[in-house]
Formats: C-alpha cells, sequence, structure tokens
C-alpha cells in the first residue's frame, strides 16, 4: 500500500510531466496560454465596462481610441482600470502560491494562506488601521506581518532539525490559530466608526487597490524566475527522494519554493487584503483540464487566476449596485461547494 505522501504527489504529478522529450510541449504551451489570454482579455474588458454604471462598448471603444466623453475617461482610467489591473494581479499571484504550495507539500488541497501568511498580513493591516494611519501604511504592515509570519513559521518549523511538510503545515495551523487570535481581540478594542472598514479588509476588498503596478510587476517577475523551474518542480512533485536521484538540489528548491510562495502571498494580500480560495480552486482545476506539468501550469495558472477575480470582483460591484460586496464574499460562494466537491473526490 502506497504511503500518504506517495498518494499526495500522484494527484499532483504524473509519469509524463517528469523530464525528458516532450516535443508536444511547446505547441500545447502556446494553444493553452493563447486560450487562457483571450479569455483573460475579456474578462478585462468586462470588468471595465460593467458596473453600477455600464459602459457601452461604442463608447468604451472610443475612450481606448483616446475619445470619448470626460465622464466615461474618468471612470474607466481612474476608478476601473486600476481596480480591474489589481484584481488580476492578485488572482495570479495567488493562484501562483497555491500551485507552488501544492508542489511544496505534495498536497493537491494546500492553500497559499494555509502557512498562517494572512493572518500576520491581517494583524499588520489591523494595527495600522486602528492607529488612523493611511493606506500606504496598511499596505505596508501588511506587507511586513506576511513576512514576519514567513520567518515565524519557516523557523519554528525548522527548529533544531530539518523540516518537513507535515511539519510545515502544522506548524502554520498554530502560527494562524495565534493571529486569529489577534485580529478577534483588535476587532473587539476597535473604535466602532473603523470596524466596518477593518472588516471589509479582513474580508478582501478591492475597492482601495488605487495602483496595481507593483503587484503585476510582483507577477511578472515571479513568472520569469519560476516559469524556469518548473522541470525541477514536477520531478519534486513525485517526492523528494525520486528528486535527489535525478539530480535536483531538493532542500534549496524547497527552500526557494516556500519564499516565492509567501512573497507572492504577501503582494497579494497588501493589495486586496484576505481573498480565499482562488489559489485552491485555480491549479487544482487546471491540473483537471491540461495535466500536472508545471511549465505549463505556473504561467496558465497566473492567467487564469487573474480571470478568475476579475469576474468575481466585477460580479461584487454589481450584485447589489450601487453598494459594493467585498470580493472575498465571491470568492467563498463559489470557493466552498468546490472544495466540499473536490475533497469528496479525494483518494486520500
Amino acid at each position: 500500500m502506497r504511503s500518504a505522501e506517495s498518494r499526495h504527489a500522484a494527484a499532483i504529478g504524473d509519469a509524463a510531466a517528469l523530464p525528458g522529450p516532450h516535443f508536444g510541449l511547446r505547441s500545447r504551451l502556446v494553444r493553452t496560454l493563447s486560450l487562457l489570454g483571450a479569455v483573460a482579455v475579456g474578462a478585462i474588458l468586462i470588468g471595465i465596462a460593467v458596473g453600477s454604471v455600464t459602459v457601452p462598448l461604442p463608447a468604451l471603444w472610443q475612450v481606448l481610441t483616446g475619445e470619448g466623453s470626460a465622464l466615461h475617461r474618468t471612470l474607466i482610467f481612474e476608478l476601473r482600470v486600476p481596480r480591474v489591473l489589481a484584481a488580476f494581479a492578485t488572482g495570479g499571484l495567488l493562484a501562483m502560491a497555491g500551485a507552488l504550495m501544492q508542489v511544496l507539500l505534495r498536497n493537491p488541497l494546500a492553500d497559499p494562506y494555509v502557512l498562517g501568511l494572512a493572518g500576520g498580513a491581517a494583524v499588520g493591516a489591523l494595527g495600522a488601521m486602528l492607529l488612523g494611519l493611511g493606506m500606504v501604511a496598511v499596505s505596508g504592515s501588511a506587507f511586513t506581518g506576511a513576512l514576519v509570519s514567513t520567518i515565524m513559521v519557516f523557523g519554528l518549523a525548522h527548529g533544531t532539525g530539518s523540516w518537513t511538510p507535515t511539519r510545515l503545515l502544522l506548524t502554520g495551523v498554530v502560527v494562524a490559530a495565534g493571529w486569529g487570535a489577534l485580529i478577534t481581540f483588535m476587532l473587539v478594542i476597535g473604535p466602532t466608526e473603523r470596524i466596518p472598514g477593518m472588516l471589509y479588509w479582513l474580508m478582501g476588498d478591492l475597492s482601495y487597490a488605487r495602483s496595481p503596478w507593483a503587484a503585476l510587476g510582483t507577477l511578472a517577475i515571479a513568472l520569469a524566475v519560476i516559469s524556469p523551474l518548473g522541470r525541477s518542480l514536477n520531478v519534486l512533485a513525485r517526492g523528494p527522494m525520486q528528486a535527489a536521484t535525478l539530480g535536483v538540489a531538493v532542500r534549496p528548491l524547497e527552500w526557494g519554493i516556500y519564499i516565492a510562495a509567501s512573497l507572492l502571498t504577501a503582494a497579494a494580500v497588501t493589495t486586496a487584503g484576505t481573498i480565499g480560495f482562488i489559489g485552491l480552486i485555480v491549479p487544482h482545476m487546471l491540473r483537471l483540464m491540461f495535466g500536472a506539468d508545471q511549465r505549463l501550469l505556473l504561467p496558465a495558472a497566473a492567467l487564469a487566476g487573474g480571470t478568475l477575480l476579475v469576474l468575481a470582483d466585477t460580479l461584487a460591484r454589481i450584485v447589489i449596485a450601487p453598494e459594493q460586496l467585498p470580493v472575498g464574499v465571491i470568492t467563498a460562494l463559489l470557493g466552498v461547494p468546490t472544495f466540499l466537491y473536490l475533497l469528496y473526490r479525494s483518494r486520500f
């Protein structure tokens, strides 16, 4: 009987994903990413056009070509384009982080928030809100909190020896519980007038995402750095012993995955607060549709995750318009039944 770890690995990687001749990879990569890219462009256009005030397609085309009314230009370029691009970048960051965490923990149901990163970011952001600081300070505090959580989990899981995926996961769960207690304490002692903003941030809210460029830049750099490691990630998904046998430096690669996933998650949380389930659903669905080859999965996750969050945020803006829902509510409504279905289908 296979061990639990081998069964987890089998759910993530398959024999076809191992290094070796793969003559159809380039054409499959081009076809898949072209399809996902076209869908992403369509989702971005929908996100720009649709809202409490709908911009007709002819008017949208006029604005994008440098014409159109001043009202539409202000609405699109100053409000919707930054928010839609921030949503796309955040979704891409979370989906890539989820794909990396699932390889690291060799568990297809792993999530980028599983190691307490969101909790650390939330404590930092809520602390800045309690002090009455601006959104720049809130974002900086969220990023700092996520990095502190990363260092704590890594240090405690390593201890005096080496860490394992199980030890890392358990440490993250415990640290996340501690952050949760601090969050509850902050909400209890917080001024009444600041509680709504704090709750919206905790549920994931893109209304304060003024500039998407830092998140988009982080996503682009991550793709450029991590995508070439796809072949090694394929082997690692089969287990550390097999990876070591095939010449992969297992421990440095695992450290790199953990640090990269932490930074991606921290950048996403800093941009839009805590948005759940994107990092769980997107990589898993892409594996079901396109296979487990990380050389294809990682860039596909960036496109698909961004597309999903753009559509979810568009829905959050129109469901009870002119009021807006936190986008985390929409992703949770989509993610909970999907997670339960995936858990039901799991064989481990």
